[in-house]
This record gives structure tokens, C-alpha cells and sequence, in this order.
């Protein structure tokens, strides 16, 4: 990836799919497997409860370049997350599982590989930047202001695709309250629109199978549009 004067880092888009030069090149799995090829997890120790609790309110920078096909867009930092330094880093949370299954990343990779992301034309932010213990600790004013701040990024960024990651924030966010899952018919700042299930753990509603063929319907359109 080479330097960008935005602040990000541009992806090198000579091969699709391909990371940049210097970013880790993930291994391979046989069809079907969702594990990593390697496990960086046993590397990295627990987050204290001492270490989780002097993360809240703290912030986390967006894996983010110019001209990314999709921007995922998440509700706010965990403070798991916000201890660790990674997206969607608790253990139990789908994020990464969901986005191996929908086809985005070849293997299923560690939230300590998140910085290979934007080689395969993708990133992460989050409506809101501070960290909470949980996502209904935020006010329906941080959530519209975030959805502001989010407009401005995008139209600085430029993605194609805008993936936000949950229906509640984008509905409160956005003063959307019928939005439901899937495209939507407004954009953001030029990008495509679209709503995903919150990866959650605690979200029940959707099991590993069904959340990962919702980020597929995601990478079908934003392969094809």
C-alpha cells in the first residue's frame, strides 16, 4: 500500500483480491473450512477486567482507504475492541466468521489482521467513536451525529458500497425507522447503501450460517453494481 495524503492508505488494485505489497498475505483453507489457516489468537493475551474498564469512551481508528468497494460501518467500539485496538474483536462477535463465509476475505483472519483488509477492498469505521460496554448505552443524538460525521467520511473516502451493521442504529442514525435489511434506496454521498444484521453474539436471531449468506447477498451486489 503506498502512502495517501488523506490520511488512509490506497490499496493496490493491480490483482482483485490481492493484498498490497507489504500487508501479510493469507494462507489458504480446503473449500469449506472457516478456520484460520494460522491462529494468531493464542499470541495475544486477554484484556483485564482492569484493561476493559479503562477502555470505555476510548477511540478506535478506522481501517479505511480511498476507494474501497465496500465500508463496513459499525454501531461503536466494544470495549473489547477498544482494549485490543481491533474491530469486532470479542470472542463470540461474527463479524470476521460472516465475512470469510460472504466471500470477502479468502480465509478466515484474526481482528489483529484487520490492516490486510483494505487489499481486498474493504474497511471498517463506526457510526459512533466511542467505546461503550454496550451499543444501547449510546443516545439517539450521538447515533444522528454519527451519521453525519459518517456522510462527511464517506464523501471524503469515496467507497462504492456503504455496509452498516445493524438495523437499529441505521434507522435512528438516519431517520429511517421502516428501513429493513439489505439495499436501501437512498445513498450516502454518492456510495451504495446497504443494512446487514448485527454480528453480535447475543444477536439470536441470526445463526453463523444465515449471517454469513447476508454478507454473500452484499458481495454478490457489490460485485455486480
Amino acid at each position: 500500500m503506498t502512502p495517501d495524503p488523506s490520511g488512509g492508505r490506497r490499496p493496490d488494485r493491480s490483482r482483485p483480491g490481492t493484498p498490497a505489497p507489504g500487508a501479510r498475505r493469507p494462507g489458504s483453507t480446503p473449500a469449506g473450512d472457516h478456520r484460520p489457516a494460522t491462529s494468531p489468537a493464542g499470541r495475544y493475551p486477554r484484556p483485564t477486567r482492569e484493561e476493559l474498564a479503562a477502555a470505555a469512551d476510548r477511540t478506535l481508528p478506522d481501517v479505511i482507504a480511498p476507494g474501497l468497494d465496500v465500508l463496513f460501518v459499525g454501531i461503536n467500539p466494544g470495549l473489547w475492541s477498544a482494549a485490543t485496538g481491533w474491530h469486532f474483536a470479542r470472542p463470540g462477535n461474527r463479524f470476521w466468521p460472516a465475512l470469510h463465509r460472504g466471500g470477502f476475505t479468502p480465509r478466515l483472519l484474526h481482528p489483529s489482521e484487520q490492516d490486510t483488509l483494505p487489499g481486498y477492498g474493504i474497511g471498517i469505521t463506526n457510526m459512533v467513536a466511542r467505546a461503550s460496554a454496550r451499543a444501547d448505552e449510546l443516545t439517539a443524538a450521538e447515533l444522528v451525529e454519527g451519521a453525519q460525521i459518517l456522510r462527511d467520511k464517506v464523501a471524503r473516502y469515496r467507497p462504492r458500497w456503504v455496509a452498516v451493521v445493524g438495523v437499529t442504529a441505521y434507522r435512528i442514525g438516519f431517520a429511517r425507522p421502516k428501513a429493513t435489511f439489505g439495499a436501501q434506496p437512498e445513498r450516502l454521498a454518492d456510495a451504495r447503501l446497504w443494512v446487514l444484521p448485527n454480528p453480535n453474539g447475543l444477536n439470536a436471531h441470526f445463526t453463523p450460517e444465515t449471517l454469513g449468506a447476508a454478507f454473500a447477498e452484499l458481495r454478490q451486489a457489490s460485485t455486480v453494481l
